[in-house]
This record gives structure tokens, sequence and C-alpha cells, in this order.
């Protein structure tokens, strides 16, 4: 019978780090918990052991993900980096790396898996002479700009082998880093290849600190969109997730701040817990904001059908209920009034313009090979 975590009193925030628990992954049979060895090794200054980045280099065998969810507004998506060192404690892919052996807490943005070979395999699949060209999404699981992109620059290759293909692409992102690649999307907006959509759901910085320690300030992504909108391409402002008691009374203020930045269009998702994702929400509550959890989760109650979470397509995203159909309201309305588009898709990027690669030479490439992963390296911040 597995066992599990028990000891979440000795939880304790860490600087830097969403997750204050490193919780077992669902499909584990055992559980580790901190111990005396009789060392007496001397505890840090503050009381919680640092934290570093590791970074395990990783040879994928394919690259586009395809899904057919019906409320997800694209059916192809890449995904760079495993794991996500932005940390946001709500993140949905957390569970993820269960499937890796890994904990969807700590190990999630502490332990990341970078797609090197991400560029040759997608120059590989589109060349296929059956391939069929749709939008392909960045950013529907993790980050492709969190910090690790500056060192290993895949999400740039993966634009670079689009904007040669004419291959059209939406982006998501938390990041600014985004701007580094403001030559190539500026090109492809010229041809109407590109979307993106900044995430910023809320204002506060000390709470934004607190949700996603490791993503660039909610000012700094207001000004993304600025940027990106001022070299001419079409940029949202995605406020995600809606968490009530928390950042819901925000919507209305990041609405307006995105439409003077230039935002064109919106959308919005109420706050989501699967799996993994639910213990770990409710310890960051009790860690972070004592006072308002059970307020939180008697709201996430009221729109989840009295669960923690919704799993149903069509409901998942919004919820149901009053509640969320007052949320749901309140959006409607804050978009009217700025002006800005509520359909999530201010520009349908085209797909008319796509033209096969030319293969790689040599036949069969390495990223052929089945998935391993090699030279494990250590990123220290």
């Amino acid at each position: 019978m597995p066992l599990r975590t028990t000891n979440h009193e000795h939880a304790t925030a860490r600087k830097g780090r969403g997750a204050a628990i490193n919780p077992e992954g669902r499909f584990e049979q055992t559980a580790r918990e901190a111990c005396d060895d009789g060392w007496d090794t001397p505890p840090p200054a503050d009381g919680v052991p640092p934290l570093r980045t590791h970074v395990t280099i990783e040879h994928a065998k394919s690259i586009i993900a395809r899904n057919d969810s019906p409320d997800i507004p694209f059916t192809q998506s890449i995904n760079p980096y495993r794991g996500c060192e932005h940390g946001c404690i709500y993140c949905y892919a957390r569970p993820s790396h269960a499937y890796l052996n890994l904990s969807p807490g700590i190990d999630f943005e502490t332990r990341l898996f970078a797609k090197v070979n991400a560029a040759e395999l997608l120059r590989r699949e589109l060349a296929r002479p059956g391939y069929r060209c749709e939008l392909i999404s960045l950013g529907a699981n993790t980050d492709p700009y969190q910090p690790v992109e500056r060192e290993y620059r895949i999400t740039r290759q993966i634009l670079e082998v689009l904007a040669e293909c004419g291959h059209p692409v939406g982006i998501v992102t938390k990041s600014a880093l985004i701007e580094r690649d403001i030559d190539i999307l500026a090109a492809m907006a010229r041809k109407q290849l590109v979307n993106v959509y900044i995430s910023v759901n809320n204002l506060d910085h000390e709470l934004a600190r607190r949700l996603e320690p490791r993503c660039p300030a909610p000012a700094r992504r207001i000004e993304a969109i600025r940027r990106l909108s001022a070299a001419g391409i079409p940029t949202g402002v995605l406020v995600a997730p809606v968490i009530p008691f928390l950042t819901d009374h925000q919507i209305e203020p990041v609405l307006e701040a995105a439409h003077a930045a230039g935002a064109v269009s919106a959308g919005y998702v109420l706050l989501r817990l699967p799996y993994e994702v639910k213990e770990l929400f409710r310890n960051w509550l009790e860690v972070h904001y004592p006072l308002k959890a059970k307020h939180v989760m008697s709201r996430v109650h009221e729109m989840r059908g009295g669960r923690d979470n919704d799993p149903q397509f069509g409901s998942r995203m919004r919820g149901h209920g009053e509640f969320a159909e007052l949320l749901r309201q309140r959006f409607a309305i804050a978009c009217r009034r700025f002006g800005i588009d509520a359909g999530e898709r201010h520009r349908t990027p085209v797909t008319t313009q796509f033209r096969p690669p030319a293969p790689p030479p040599g036949g069969r490439a390495s990223s052929d090979r089945k998935s391993t992963r090699l030279n494990s390296s250590h990123v220290k911040r």
C-alpha cells in the first residue's frame, strides 16, 4: 500500500520557491521524510536549506504534442522544457512530474529537463509528407520563456524553424524574456503568423512574489505587453488563474493596465487544482494566508460542484454556479468597457504560407534514438 507524506506541519516557505513541500507523486509506492541522522549538522542561518536548480539535458523522441480537447483552442503544442522554475504554486502542469518519478512539489521547480534537440525534431516532423499545418502553441504546459531559456535558447531555435517555414504559432508566457525574440516575432506578425498572450492575474507585487516567485513582477509583464504591441505583434492578456478572495478583485485593474499597454484581447481561467496541485495549494494557503484559507477553498467548492477540482470539459476552465456566472459577467463587462476582445482570438494566424522545410541531411537524425537524459548540469540560482 502506498505510503503518504503526513508531516506537512513542518512545511516552511522557501525564498524564491513556490512549493513549501515535496510530496510523492501519485504513482510512488514509498514516501521520504527528513530525519535526524545523528551528525548534528548545523542548520542554515534561516533554518531552511538552500535549493539549486538542476537541469538535465534530454534528447526527446518527438516534439509536437497533440490534443483533441474541446475547450482548448489549439490541437498542437510544443513544450521545450519539463518542469518550470517560475514555481507558480497553482500550476496545473505540476502533476506531469509524477510521470518522471519526481515530486510535483519542489522537484517540479528545481529538477528541470531541457529538450535540446527540439528544433531538429520540429524540422523533421514538419518535413513529413503527411503533415497538416495548424497553429502550434508554445506554453501550453510549462513556460517556454522560463529563466533557463536564457542559457539554452530552445524556444528561440523553435521560432527560427517556424519563421523559416511560414508556420503559425501562438505563445503564452509570464516572462518578459520574450522581448529578446521581438526580431523574429515582429517579422512573423507582419505575415499574420503569430499571436502572444502575457499571463497576469494580479498587480499586487507582494502577492505575486508568493504566488509566482521566479516570474517577472506584474508591472514588468505589463511593460512586455507594451513593447510587443509597439513592435506590431498582436498581444493579449491572460488573467489566469482567477483565485477567489486572492486575485478575483484584480480582474478589472489588470484589464485596464493591459489595455493601456496595448493589449487587444483577453481571456481568463478559473483556478484549477488537479491531482497533487490541490494538496500543494492548500499547504501554500496555510503557510502564506492561513486566515483566508477556508474562505478561498469554500468559494472554490462553490464553483466546482463541491469539490476541489472539476475535470469536466466545458466547466473546468470557467466553473459553474452563481459565483462562476458573476465572474463571467464581470469579465465580459470589463472587456467591453476597455474595448478589449474577450474572444481570446484577436487575430487567427494564417496557415496558407506554410512551406515544408528541407529534410535534414544524413538520413535518420540522432534525435530518432530512444529518449534519453544525459549530462545533468547544475544551475545555481
